[in-house]
Formats: C-alpha cells, sequence, structure tokens
C-alpha cells in the first residue's frame, strides 16, 4: 500500500432537501416528519468519506466505526442541511473527524466521527466469512 496521508484540516460538506424518506417517521427512528437522526448521522458520514476520497490508495477504502453525536433542532420536511466533517486526527490507519450538521435556521448537529482505512478486497472477504457462519448457525 502506498503511504496514507491525508491532511489534518481535510474537509468536505455534503447537502440534502429533507424529504418524506428521510423522517423519523419513514426510518422507524421516531413518529414525526422531521430529519431523522440516523439520516442526519448518515450526511455526517458520507462528507467525512468524501473528504477522504481524494488520499485513498488504489483499492483502499475507509470504514465508519464510532460515532459521538449531539442532533440537537429539527428540520423539517423541504428544509436543507449541510453536513460537514473536517479532519481532526490521524493515527496509522485511523482518522477522526470533526462533523456538524445545520440547516437554514443554523446548527443542527455537532460530534466526533471515527474512520478506519481498509484494503476492500481482504475487508469483503471477512465480512463474507461471517455471513457464512451466520448462513451456517441461523440467528442467535
Amino acid at each position: 500500500m502506498e503511504r496514507f496521508t491525508p491532511p489534518l484540516g481535510a474537509e468536505a460538506s455534503v447537502t440534502l432537501q429533507v424529504s418524506c424518506g428521510d423522517t423519523a417517521l419513514a426510518v422507524h427512528s421516531g413518529g414525526l416528519q422531521v430529519l431523522a437522526t440516523p439520516r442526519m448521522v448518515a450526511l455526517m458520514e458520507e462528507a467525512a468519506v468524501a473528504a477522504l476520497a481524494p488520499h485513498l490508495p488504489a483499492g483502499w477504502q475507509t470504514v465508519g466505526t464510532r460515532l459521538d453525536v449531539r442532533h440537537t433542532a429539527a428540520t423539517p420536511l423541504g428544509g436543507w442541511v449541510t453536513a460537514t466533517a473536517r479532519l481532526v486526527e490521524v493515527d496509522r490507519a485511523r482518522t477522526v473527524f470533526a462533523v456538524t450538521a445545520s440547516d437554514q435556521a443554523g446548527p443542527i448537529g455537532a460530534g466526533l466521527h471515527e474512520r478506519f482505512l481498509v484494503e476492500s478486497e481482504a475487508f469483503m472477504a471477512r465480512a463474507a466469512a461471517r455471513r457464512d457462519v451466520d448462513a451456517a448457525t441461523g440467528p442467535r
């Protein structure tokens, strides 16, 4: 593998207009038609992936391993949400991002997100091996 050296401060933002499929009601995380926390988190992860993408060696990806975020305000249907991820720490294959989300009225969430660099083919082989064990033993 070539050296993985993403620069501290690498940053990306992604934007979403809240639709019915993005709501707490739709993703079963609540009963209201506002942006679901899992959807906000996914947007934050998407921003982190985008921030690292230009720095990844060929055949490698990152996987999310930890999230510590707060969702502090509700965004209604039709609202626009922007999530931003800024790289604040690199420790070998481990990266940590400061993540934020805001809508047109202001901040709606913030926290930290950790990702690890993995070699895609080996990672998928390990995942397939887990499926094969699950298929043999059934649900626990």
